[in-house]
C-alpha cells in the first residue's frame, strides 16, 4: 500500500502579513502534527483578497519567485516538517503580474510554479485588473508522496482543468481558493455549488480533492465579502470525507492509498473509455468547429 495522508486548511486574513504568514505556518505545523505529508494553504495567504478593489499600490504587493521571503521561508519550514507545500503567491515577474503557485517538495526544493489559468472579473472579484493569464499551462508534479495538481480557484469551475491534470498523471488535486458572498446581491449563496462543481472532479477522475478558503468578513473601499471556509477534502467517489465550518480557523486530514485508487482508475474504465478525437467542440469558444478556420 501506498498511502499519503493530504491537509486542508483555513484561517482569516488581516493586513499584518508577518502576523498572517505566521498563522498559516502555525497551521502547517499542525498538520504535520496530525501525520499530513502534502498541506495546503489557502489563496494569497499573505493579504487580504486586496481584488475586491481597483488600487494600484495593490501590486506593490507582488515579487518575485526567485528569493520571495515567504516562500524562502515556507521552503525551509517543509524542508523541517518533511511535507509537501504548495504555497499561494502574488508572483511579479518583469512586467507581468500572476496569481501563482509555488510548489515546493518535502526538502524544501521547489519543483516548479503554476500561473493561475483563468481570471475572474465582477463584482468584488476584479481579479483582471490585476493578473495576467497564466503562461505555464496546467501542471503535475511529481513529488515525495504523491503526483499532484494544482490550479487556482476560478480554475476550480472548469472540468477541463481537473481533467488536464488526471491526464497528465495526477493522482491527487488541489485547489487553494478565496470565495464567500457576492457583494452585488447578499441572498446568494454559492457555497454548496462550490464544493459540488469540485466533488464532480474528483468522482469523474476517481482521485482525491483537497479545497482550501479563506474564513471571516473583509471590506473593501465599496464592498464587503464574508468568505465561507467550509474547506473540504473530497474522496475518489466525490464523497465528502472532512469539511470545516464556514467561520472557524480549521486544519483537515484524510488518508488514501495510492495503489489501490490507481487500481480503481484502470478497472473502472474512464480513461481507458474517452474519445478525446470528438472533443474538438471543447477547444471553441462556441461549439462550433467551423469557427476555428
Amino acid at each position: 500500500m501506498t498511502n499519503v495522508t493530504l491537509a486542508a486548511t483555513q484561517t482569516s486574513c488581516t493586513w499584518d502579513r508577518d502576523a498572517n504568514v505566521a498563522t498559516a505556518e502555525r497551521l502547517v505545523r499542525h498538520a504535520a502534527r496530525e501525520g499530513a505529508q502534502i498541506i495546503l494553504l489557502q489563496e494569497l495567504f499573505e493579504t487580504p483578497y486586496f481584488c475586491q478593489d481597483q488600487k494600484p499600490e495593490f501590486f506593490a504587493l507582488a515579487a518575485p519567485a526567485d528569493d520571495h521571503p515567504v516562500l524562502r521561508r515556507m521552503s525551509a519550514l517543509a524542508a523541517e516538517l518533511q511535507v509537501v507545500l504548495p504555497v499561494s503567491f502574488f508572483e511579479r515577474a518583469n512586467n507581468a503580474y500572476y496569481n501563482s503557485i509555488a510548489m515546493i517538495d518535502a526538502d524544501g526544493s521547489t519543483l516548479g510554479i503554476y500561473r493561475k489559468s483563468h481570471i475572474p472579473d465582477g463584482p468584488g472579484y476584479q481579479e483582471k485588473y490585476y493578473f495576467n493569464p497564466g503562461d505555464t499551462g496546467f501542471e503535475v508534479f511529481r513529488t515525495r508522496y504523491a503526483t499532484i495538481g494544482t490550479a487556482i480557484c476560478w480554475d476550480q469551475w472548469f472540468p477541463e482543468s481537473a481533467r488536464c491534470m488526471a491526464l497528465m498523471g495526477a493522482e491527487v488535486l488541489f485547489y487553494p481558493t478565496a470565495i464567500g458572498s457576492e457583494p452585488q446581491d447578499a441572498g446568494i449563496d454559492s457555497r454548496d455549488h462550490w464544493q459540488r462543481v469540485m466533488q464532480g472532479h474528483a468522482g469523474a477522475n476517481l482521485m482525491p480533492l483537497v479545497a482550501s478558503n479563506r474564513i471571516g468578513v473583509e471590506t473593501g473601499a465599496n464592498s464587503s465579502i464574508t468568505f465561507y471556509g467550509s474547506s473540504f477534502i473530497a474522496g475518489p467517489q466525490g464523497e465528502k470525507v472532512a469539511e470545516a465550518p464556514r467561520d472557524q480557523e480549521a486544519v483537515l486530514t484524510a488518508t488514501f492509498d495510492l495503489d489501490k485508487l490507481r487500481a480503481a482508475r484502470a478497472s473502472w474504465g474512464l480513461f481507458r473509455d474517452r474519445r478525446p478525437e470528438l472533443y474538438g467542440p471543447v477547444q471553441t469558444l462556441d461549439g462550433h468547429l467551423s469557427s476555428r478556420r
